[in-house]
């Protein structure tokens, strides 16, 4: 962990925190830098102080995150489609649908079978892969 954690100012549509160790996320953040051009600023969760944004490093690997600029928080597929809404047609297009209340279920689904998987996608590599599920028996 050598490096500095930072505390991040808000932009106004938001900080989106993904995991620098996962090369499918890093990829899918240089998809969105190039291709989507959201607005959303982006930092690894591993490089800034997850205790301001009332999170932990349990939390930040289990998913990606948005931090909006009123703190509040969206995780998972609700970042993504959040995420999007901020980025050049037709994905802001897309992010909105992806937030209708048919679809958001849909969206949840579809995000953590991919997180689930991300090792085995393209870019992906075996520090992808999220921990074993805790057992609610605390065992």
């Amino acid at each position: 962990m050598g490096h500095s954690r930072e505390t991040h100012r808000i932009p106004s549509d938001g900080l989106f925190l993904y995991d620098r160790d996962c090369g499918f996320c890093q990829r899918s953040v240089a998809f969105a830098r190039d291709r989507v051009r959201t607005r959303t600023a982006f930092a690894a969760w591993q490089d800034v102080d997850l205790k301001a944004f009332g999170l932990t490093p349990e939390q930040a690997d289990e998913q990606a995150w948005l931090v909006r600029s009123d703190r509040s928080l969206l995780a998972g597929g609700d970042a993504i489609a959040e995420t999007l809404r901020h980025g050049r047609f037709p994905f802001r297009a897309l992010g909105r649908l992806m937030a209708l209340p048919g679809a958001r279920a849909l969206t949840r689904v579809a995000y953590r079978a991919v997180a689930a998987n991300r090792y085995r996608l393209p870019g992906g590599s075996d520090t992808c892969a999220l921990p074993p599920p805790r057992d609610s028996r605390g065992g």
